[in-house]
């Protein structure tokens, strides 16, 4: 069971990717902290079998770095482990990637950004679809690793409407109890409302023919098989989609900025609900994908957020495909 401290921990982020409008507690008083830079194309195909895997970008958001962010590590390392990289010690750039896998008349969409809900930097995922060459209309399924607001708030527009018309909705079974369970809503931190509010926001009324609930650990559709990789939210789950023999892995938020908690597995981030299981699944699956020479996509990766990990002293380097 999740402990009350983890949703505490876990009430800031799922506040603020679910608000609306889209009003970060961080970005409230937030010092000027300059204008990430967005990938131009922002789009990235890769080849996987017979299959064609796109990475296509929702933008970046930029927020300051602060204790917090790092749950259990002084920010001294924080900030060393950055600067050990290059980047700022001041703030921290969270990319936000959804992939579309191509194969023959399908067109799978895996988890779908901020949609409408978005800050300035972000929201651009429909904008790079079209560059890429798909419309909205074109995807056939959508799977939903979880339902932080990141992920999930681009199912649905503004006004209600459906962003996939043609498209079936896969959702983890245990993530889709725990966010529409109302006796969980009602007893939530105040701060974690909101992420209950998104949730039931996107998919209070999805007509039933539309929303298909898995179990983790089950095959999704031919070729593409769930991992439950629970800890980040109660029901996060990865996905392995496999073609002629080579598999491409879908690692969701495994790692945050892989910088930071690829680099040092037991570092715990924030938005974590349960960092403990977080830690043990983090450690697996790496160690797995490692050990695999996998391809693998993460939703806050570096663009083109595709690569293979790589071992590195105590935890995985992160080595984007060329």
């Amino acid at each position: 069971m999740l402990q009350r401290r983890h949703f505490l921990g876990a009430a800031a982020v799922t506040a603020a990717w679910s608000a609306m409008p889209f009003v970060p507690v961080w970005a409230q008083n937030a010092p000027n902290l300059g204008t990430p830079a967005l990938p131009n194309p922002g789009f990235a195909r890769q080849k996987v079998g017979d299959m064609e895997v796109i990475a296509v970008n929702d933008g970046v958001a930029r927020r300051p770095l602060g204790e917090e962010f790092v749950r259990n590590a002084p920010i001294g390392e924080v900030k060393a482990m950055l600067a050990s990289q290059n980047l700022s010690t001041d703030y921290i750039d969270i990319p936000f990637t959804p992939f579309v896998i191509v194969r023959g008349a399908e067109r799978i969409l895996i988890d779908t950004g901020l949609g409408e809900f978005a800050p300035p930097t972000a929201g651009k995922f429909l904008a790079n679809l079209a560059a890429a060459g798909l419309q909205p209309g074109d995807i056939t399924h959508v799977l939903i690793s979880h339902y932080h607001g990141d992920h999930i708030n681009g199912l649905r527009k503004r006004d209600g409407s459906w962003t996939f018309p043609n498209a079936k909705v896969y959702v983890p079974s245990v993530e889709h109890a725990f966010w529409m369970d109302d006796a969980k809503m009602a007893a939530a931190p105040e701060g974690l409302k909101g992420a209950f509010q998104g949730a039931r926001r996107v998919f209070d009324g999805m007509p039933a023919d539309k929303l298909v609930r898995f179990e983790p650990g089950s095959a999704v559709l031919p070729g593409i098989t769930s991992i439950a990789a629970f800890g980040h939210t109660p029901g996060h789950t990865l996905f392995e989609a496999a073609s002629a023999g080579q598999v491409f892995t879908y690692l969701a938020d495994l790692t945050n900025v892989p910088v930071l908690f690829a680099r040092n597995p037991d570092w715990a981030v924030q938005f974590d609900m349960d960092p403990e299981a977080a830690r043990k699944v983090r450690r697996e699956m790496l160690a797995r994908v490692a050990a695999n020479n996998a391809l693998v996509g993460g939703f806050h990766f570096p663009f083109p957020a595709f690569g293979r990990k790589t071992v590195s002293g105590n935890g995985y380097a992160f080595q984007p495909v060329a």
